[in-house]
């Protein structure tokens, strides 16, 4: 079957209020959802015209700088004191927050609200990977989730560095959907390795019989 993916833009203007750009550090990283992308250079003559410098960096799996997707919870170094998030809804911005020590500053356009995550949010999925990857150490009978949705499927990334875990048995779980009561009928696996959406393993951590950790975060 044939895919074509389309995106939907936001066709009205958006203005950030003084009052939101007047709490905004003087360095801040940019990102939006793809929404938006059309009001980019608007956007960022707003904030420099209220002497904010306005940095952009592009995510892995995204089309446009300054785009951000939910499941994206990459690391980024670069010297900035914040980022901005515009758009709404906080599954975007929480992303930013899980590997990232850099306050996140939302403006919710819709609802015309201001909020700021930092790092104390992200402070009990931090706990949850700490226990994970100790649990995956100790652990010999490793069962490896993969789904078949494309866009999702991080498979072959994980065969790169399955060779470092010599002393563990692999067991491939493939499925479509990943369904929390299924894994029950595995009772000797010992640890849970997503290759999906790694938000799975960060929001859905209390959902699995046992524990769980995406494959980007194996010590």
């Amino acid at each position: 079957m044939k895919t074509i993916f389309v995106e939907a833009h936001y066709d009205k203007k958006v203005i950030i209020p003084k009052k939101v750009l007047d709490r905004l550090p003087s360095k801040i990283m940019l990102f939006m959802t793809a929404q938006l992308i059309p009001r980019k250079e608007n956007l960022i003559k707003q904030l420099e015209d209220a002497n904010k410098e306005v940095l952009l960096h592009r995510i892995r799996h995204t089309v446009h700088e300054g785009q951000i997707l939910g499941c994206d919870t990459e690391k980024i170094n670069a010297e900035f004191d914040a980022f901005f998030y515009i758009g709404d809804g906080m599954f975007h911005p929480q992303a930013l927050i899980i590997k990232n020590d850099k306050p996140v500053h939302i403006y919710n356009h819709a609802q015309k609200k201001y909020s700021v995550l930092t790092s104390k949010d992200a402070l009990l999925i931090r706990k949850q990977l700490q226990t994970a990857r100790m649990k995956f150490l100790m652990s010999k009978e490793i069962g490896v989730l993969i789904t078949t949705k494309p866009g999702q499927n991080k498979f072959s990334l994980f065969e790169k560095i399955k060779n470092k875990y010599n002393d563990k048995n692999f067991y491939y779980l493939v499925n479509n959907n990943i369904e929390f009561d299924k894994l029950e009928d595995f009772p000797f696996i010992e640890c849970f390795v997503n290759t999906a959406c790694e938000r799975i393993a960060y929001d859905d951590f209390n959902k699995f019989p046992r524990t769980v950790i995406n494959f980007e975060d194996l010590p």
